[in-house]
This record gives C-alpha cells, sequence and structure tokens, in this order.
C-alpha cells in the first residue's frame, strides 16, 4: 500500500476519469476503476518526478472502465513503468 502525505487535485482526478476513461461512467465502472485513476492523478501533480508502476499491460483496444494503466497514463504522457524499469532505474541490487 501506498500512502501519499497529500490530498489529491479533485480536479486532476476528474480530468483522469472523464478523458482517460469515459465521461459518463456508470456506478458499476467507476467502483470497476479502483485507485487507478488516483495514481495517474497524483503524478499529473508533479510529472517530472513521479511515475505509474504497475503490473498491468498496454490492452489499447480495451475502453472505457477496461482500460489499462500504460494506455491511460499515455494519453496523458505521464510516465509508467513496470517493477522490473523501477529496479534498474532504481539501480537496486541485493547480495
Amino acid at each position: 500500500m501506498l500512502l501519499l502525505q497529500e490530498e489529491v487535485a479533485l480536479e486532476l482526478l476528474r480530468r483522469v476519469v472523464h478523458e482517460g476513461y469515459a465521461l459518463d461512467l456508470t456506478e458499476d465502472e467507476l467502483e470497476k476503476l479502483n485507485e487507478d485513476p488516483f495514481l495517474v492523478a497524483y503524478v499529473l501533480a508533479d510529472a517530472e518526478y513521479r511515475c505509474v508502476v504497475t503490473t498491468e499491460v498496454s490492452k489499447p483496444k480495451r475502453t472505457r472502465a477496461n482500460r489499462h494503466l500504460p494506455d491511460v497514463c499515455r494519453g496523458f504522457k505521464v510516465p509508467c513503468c513496470d517493477a522490473f524499469a523501477l529496479i534498474r532505474t532504481l539501480n537496486f541490487r541485493t547480495n
């Protein structure tokens, strides 16, 4: 679990939901999104220093609440990577 010491910017969150998924999502679709729009909104607030890390892979044909994080991030030009890229970037090693 990731806890940030800041509130999500509601205008960014609305923008992510409306532009990244759909303007007219149903209640069931909104539930399906889980925390994904929050992750994108937090990164949008400081994209120079933040990145979405996900295990999801791109599925560009998916629409509405079925969109995957890499595709939503790409639409907002938000950095996105998988755990292996994060480990390489941080130069993390175990001995």
